[in-house]
């Protein structure tokens, strides 16, 4: 039955399907994505399948590809549904990279993308790295059991009956069949995956981050150095990739090449990436290199690179003609499909059956859009601000500020993924940073801000914060990495008010410190009864409007407003001034260590489940 419009008209004034979601963010990659059209731009989409494909078929070992087009015209839409497609099959491993925030250690960040990949749900409905190491045991025992299995039944019972001698006798096992594994403490880490009292453990280990030394004897992994970690990352990932190809065709993803960061040896990330998917395909054993970047970047950076040509052979297979694939202008027909297929998911999901498909939208209008080459970004643009105006008088359409609409949508994005968001320690420090930066000339728990600056040549100390006509300056660091190497680097500067010229430091972290990390606890307490500094706990509900706003901050130029619009709103909204993070920091220190701060040790006993899988037996 068809609703009255007036029903559907007070549903569209209160929600705008368009708003906000214009620019593809990881969350789409991951999770639940924009509405998708498979046949714009499906030359390119299908580049990827059928180079997948071939690698099945033993026709290919390795392809790569180079994706170019325009700022949005949709290349991490065509990326979005290539992740969404290979999810639903079997046989592939996606690995999706976008972030590049230290081109000196890219090698050291991939590992982090490779096992944070990973750890997103494959078609089993449980993590990449479980159906690995499910097959590695099915492959060393002969068996077949699946994922599930091991999770909920199997690893329960052994883990119960042999402890961690689960483990070693597992690992013995596949490297048997695994000879050529360089590192066995890979094998035991993804083998530990299956162990949901052990998993997040296992995969930090897995990324190259430290651990405690409890969960490191625990788990019988040792930690890395960090003087190190650079040197052995690519080692390590070669290893990974080595690993799972064996069981799976990697799909492997180099998304928003475009910044304009530049490494000690002068290198934009772009070219940086190029030489790092070169070094890769020359080492896989199989799999699939896809690059995203704007026609500028590939000819102004890539085709400039020392031996470019060794370098756009394996970026450009000869499947698309050593070239890059471009992708296309829509036309009047791909808008009309687009915004049909977006308006038909809004109604579904709120039960309701519209006048006609495009409702409340001209067709007409639509399709003079399609005369002058749009792109996917800016027809989604168009819809946002023109939602409402169809059914609304000039006198009665909103007033909302410009602003208020993409923050929703972000707050939205924010509120499903703060879980992965509460480990990103450089997104929460930049979203505190712009929170800072908006209260510039105000006073709040006594602090009068003038600056926020930066510390240069160090990594730990975020910010600091200047105010009080110098006499206050705050060093802020968000620390949410485990492991006692790290945490005393890291208290280590923020307690050097000499060298870096503090009143005050400031640790942001929501976790416990180990009592076992004397040195780190040292640091601490110095810190804390000593210097006068102050440990502030990180939550969720503090850091999600901070996050939000720098979301729609960062991608102000896509959505068309500008700095100064977000920075009215903040001030409207006091997305700042209240938000108790910001007061905490700048608010007298208590001295003492935060309440309610989160548990990130191990249990030090294994799980005393005992299922139904007695009759398996491990075979000691």
């Amino acid at each position: 039955m068809i609703a009255t419009t007036s029903t559907i008209d007070e549903l569209i004034k209160n929600q705008n399907p368009f708003a906000g979601h214009i620019v593809v963010r990881p969350q789409q990659i991951w999770g639940k994505s924009y509405p998708d059209v498979s046949s714009i731009n499906a030359h390119a989409s299908n580049a990827v399948f059928d180079a997948v494909e071939n690698i099945r078929n033993r026709k290919r070992e390795t392809v790569g590809i180079t994706i170019t087009a325009e700022k949005g015209l949709g290349k991490s839409h065509i990326i979005s549904r290539i992740r969404h497609r290979l999810q639903a099959e079997d046989n592939t491993l996606f690995i999706y990279m976008s972030k590049y925030d230290n081109l000196n250690q890219i090698n050291y960040q991939f590992q982090q993308t490779v096992a944070s990949s990973l750890r997103a749900f494959g078609n089993q409905k449980v993590m990449q790295w479980q159906e690995i190491a499910a097959a590695l045991i099915n492959d060393a025992k002969k068996c077949n059991y699946t994922p599930q299995q091991y999770i909920s039944n199997i690893y329960p019972t052994w883990l119960n009956k042999y402890s961690s001698r689960t483990i070693d006798s597992l690992t013995e096992a596949v490297l048997k069949i695994k000879p050529d594994v360089n590192n066995p403490y890979i094998i035991r880490a993804i083998l530990w995956t299956l162990s949901t009292t052990h998993a997040h453990y296992a995969t930090y280990w897995l990324s190259g981050l430290e651990i405690t030394p409890t969960q490191a004897d625990i788990l019988g992994l040792p930690n890395p150095k960090n003087e190190d970690r650079e040197a052995e990352a690519l080692s390590n990932v070669r290893q990974i990739l080595d690993i799972t190809s064996h069981y799976r065709v990697p799909v492997i993803c180099f998304d928003e090449l475009d910044n304009t960061n530049i490494s000690d040896t002068g290198f934009t990330a772009a070219q940086i990436i190029a030489s790092l998917a070169k070094d890769l395909y020359n080492s896989l054993k199989q799999g699939v290199l896809l690059l995203s970047m704007y026609p500028n970047t590939w000819n102004e950076q890539i085709r400039v690179l020392p031996q470019a040509e060794a370098v756009i052979d394996r970026l450009c297979s000869e499947q698309t003609d050593r070239q890059p694939i471009t992708l296309k202008y829509l036309n009047s027909d791909d808008i009309i499909a687009l915004v049909q297929q977006w308006l038909r998911d809004f109604y579904q999901e709120n039960n309701q059956n519209p006048p006609y498909p495009l409702y409340p939208f001209d067709e007409s209008k639509l399709k003079e859009l399609g005369k002058g080459k749009p792109i996917v970004r800016s027809v989604l643009k168009w819809c946002a601000e023109n939602f409402t105006s169809f059914i609304l008088p000039d006198d009665k359409k909103s007033s909302l500020h410009p602003v208020q609409s993409y923050f929703d949508s972000e707050l939205t994005n924010v509120e499903t993924s703060i879980d992965s968001l509460m480990e990103e320690e450089k997104t929460i420090s930049d979203s505190l940073r712009l929170g800072f930066r908006s209260l510039i000339g105000e006073t709040v728990e006594g602090v009068t801000i003038l600056s926020i600056e930066n510390i240069p040549n160090q990594e730990h100390i975020d910010f600091k914060i200047i105010g009080n006509d110098k006499k206050v300056k705050i060093g802020v660091d968000v620390l949410q990495q485990a492991g006692g190497g790290y945490v005393t680097a890291a208290l280590n500067k923020l307690t050097d008010y000499r060298k870096f010229h503090l009143t005050r430091g400031c640790l942001v972290r929501s976790k416990k410190i180990n009592n076992a990390a004397v040195l780190a606890r040292q640091h601490l307490q110095k810190l804390l009864q000593k210097l006068g500094g102050e440990w502030v706990l990180l939550q969720a509900k503090d850091i999600k409007p901070l996050l939000a706003i720098y979301f729609v901050w960062i991608n102000c130029n896509s959505y068309g407003i500008t700095e100064e619009q977000i920075f009215d709103f903040i001030k409207q909204q006091e997305i700042a001034i209240n938000n108790p993070l910001i007061r905490e920091i700048l608010s007298d220190p208590s001295g003492q260590e935060p309440i309610n701060l989160t548990d990130d040790e191990l249990p030090m006993r294994i799980p005393q489940t005992v299922s139904s899988a007695d009759s398996i037996e491990l075979n000691l």
